[in-house]
């Protein structure tokens, strides 16, 4: 059914494929469409103008790109940095976390403009639109929401066919790759990743391998943040980790494809770019080996699963993630010092660490060799105690 003019939708604008669709339908369909990018650092000036123009060929009143990296560091980065959020070992949550920032961010101006109605280009098989849907429904129950790629179940032809139809070219190698980029992460998907086995080409990468001598970086820490990188310390953590991004990236680092269970039910394969990243998640996790207790980082690792799992399955909203933001926060009081690592063609490797709250420095021993702190006699009392637990079970192995 056709709407009146004047019918406020707004966009969720990305400059790709699904949603360029997006603007020529709706607005084909009466609505006065205005599109509103969220920049989680992905876009460049050049980017954002491009996206600017695009949107006003196709039909929109009004285009809006807001910057809000500040705002997705401060209340979802660091947070996966406190704790070494890795999803199923391998994803550091680049596009879980940037579409549930986004979603909630484009809540808000649908309420600024007075929208009647909020549309996304996610399909129907896919995380993002469970993330979208279910941010609008907490944040603006009484907006409507509207999904055309997720309604007409569209192909990727499909929506190049109909933007020629309406005089907008759009080359089918371009739609071949969806790529989502972000400060933390790039992802790749689509051809070879909606097989089991297929790897993605080197083309499909974003980053080309263009350094080969291993090099040695520094990162500096600061109550969990990233705050420098060699003998440059910043004034923002963001700073940092775009510093390193440049540095790590001519790797090839960050390169991996994720496997894993998605918020609909079915299995999910996903290629990703992470380069600065997972060097930092893996150099603070170094870090905090040397500097929390063992119970500190047990419950932390408990607690930061649940946080990472229910972040990507679009939970972000519930107050418990507030609870354990403050947890994680607070384990984060000494871990503070720097982390060396080296990089090379396609990997890194951490070599150490130096924090003046080094825990294996400042015990009164060192593994393995000597200590100050305690006798063998100590050492046969304490084992002999600790036998007495095993004496009275019955089922000890057969010797």
């Amino acid at each position: 059914m056709k709407k009146q003019n004047k019918n406020k939708l707004l966009l969720a604008y990305s400059g790709g494929l699904d949603t360029s669709y997006c603007i020529k339908y709706l607005s084909l369909e009466g609505w006065e469409v205005h599109a509103v990018s969220i920049n989680t650092g992905g876009f460049s000036p050049a980017e954002i103008a491009h996206m600017e123009k695009q949107a006003f060929h196709l039909g929109a009143a009004s285009f809006q790109c807001v910057d809000a990296v500040e705002q997705y560091y401060q209340q979802y980065i660091r947070y996966l940095v406190f704790g070494n959020v890795l999803r199923n070992g391998t994803y550091p949550l680049s596009v879980s976390a940037e579409r549930m920032f986004q979603a909630v961010e484009i809540a808000k101006a649908a309420k600024k403009i007075n929208a009647i109605a909020i549309a996304h280009g996610s399909t129907g098989a896919g995380n993002d639109q469970v993330r979208f849907d279910l941010a609008f429904r907490v944040l603006c129950p009484a907006v409507e929401i509207i999904t055309p790629i997720r309604d007409q179940s569209l192909s990727r032809q499909q929506e190049v066919d109909f933007l020629k139809e309406h005089g907008f070219e759009w080359s089918m190698d371009k739609a071949k790759y969806s790529i989502n980029k972000g400060v933390w992460g790039t992802s790749v998907g689509g051809a070879e990743t909606l097989t089991s086995h297929l790897a993605l080409p080197e083309k499909a990468w974003t980053n080309q391998l263009e350094k080969q001598e291993a090099e040695l970086v520094t990162l500096h820490f600061s109550k969990g943040e990233i705050i420098g990188i060699n003998e440059e310390v910043f004034d923002h953590p963001l700073q940092a980790i775009q510093k390193l991004q440049t540095i790590a990236a001519p790797y090839g680092i960050g390169r991996d494809i994720h496997v894993g269970d998605t918020i609909i039910g079915i299995k999910g394969r996903v290629g990703f770019e992470a380069a600065a990243p997972l060097i930092i998640i893996k150099a603070h996790h170094l870090l905090e080996k040397h500097i929390l207790s063992k119970w500190q980082a047990y419950w932390k690792e408990q607690l930061a699963n649940w946080y990472g799992m229910m972040l990507h399955e679009g939970q972000y909203l519930d107050g418990v993630m507030r609870n354990i933001e403050s947890f994680l926060e607070d384990t984060q009081q000494q871990v503070t010092g720097k982390a060396f690592v080296k990089l090379y063609p396609y990997r890194f490797e951490l070599q150490g660490i130096s924090s003046k709250f080094d825990k294996m420095q400042m015990q009164k021993g060192q593994y393995g060799e000597m200590n100050e702190g305690w006798t063998g006699d100590d050492v046969k009392g304490f084992t002999k105690i600790l036998a007495n637990h095993f004496l009275d079970l019955k089922n000890l192995p057969a010797l």
